[in-house]
């Protein structure tokens, strides 16, 4: 058999590749987050004195910081799904990103009254309660990323469901800080690492096989 025909009999039993359309997939992820906010809050679970926090500075910090963090990463994890892109650069802006939100963290005022302890500060059961709760919201935006990923034809596995993780994580981080009453910038650098932690690891180690089935 000549090398024209066995390529022609293999190639007669494939179907051409839908175009990725990266509009749409943004329009779907920006629906699913507005759904997810909006049940959410529509739920009565947003913090009772938001009036007066959204005012300060410090809540200025966790949800811009936040916000910053989710756009970069969902950017990062969406352009990485092409065989064309690398999600270095995203990664590493990432990195910046997240310690820039950090040495803030350590400068802005938590606009009341903290715990004279460290011990009193983590709080650690509500930090874990906190924790969790940021994981379990993290779910959705994770699972419509992985199924973009997928769709895709990402040649960096690995780094892409790093994105992925992360944008899962800094999404359920943000939700999450509308109900959360805790102002003490140092409960929320431990117990949101915590929970996006809890969402980036799975996330680099099953996705990648998820994505080659």
């Amino acid at each position: 058999m000549s090398h024209d025909r066995l390529i022609s009999e293999l190639s007669s039993h494939l179907t051409p590749v839908r175009r990725r359309n990266m509009a749409r997939e943004a329009a779907w992820l920006v629906g699913l987050g507005a759904l997810q906010l909006a049940v959410f809050l529509g739920s009565g679970l947003m913090r009772p004195d938001m009036g007066d926090a959204a005012g300060h500075p410090f809540m200025w910090w966790k949800l811009g910081g936040l916000a910053l963090l989710v756009a970069t990463s969902v950017l990062t994890a969406v352009r990485s799904f092409s065989p064309v892109a690398s999600p270095r650069r995203g990664l590493v802006f990432l990195v910046i990103a997240a310690g820039l939100m950090a040495m803030l963290g350590a400068i802005v005022s938590p606009g009341g009254v903290v715990a004279p302890t460290l011990a009193g500060r983590l709080a650690p059961v509500h930090g874990l309660i906190c924790a969790a709760s940021i994981a379990v919201l993290a779910l959705p935006m994770l699972g419509m990323l992985a199924y973009l990923m997928r769709k895709g034809a990402s040649v960096h596995a690995e780094s892409s469901a790093l994105a992925v993780g992360m944008a899962g994580g800094s999404w359920g981080a943000f939700v999450f800080a509308f109900c959360c009453p805790v102002n003490d910038p140092l409960y929320i650098l431990a117990w949101y690492s915590l929970g996006c932690a809890a969402v980036v690891l799975p996330a680099r180690f099953i996705l990648p096989k998820y994505a080659a089935l």
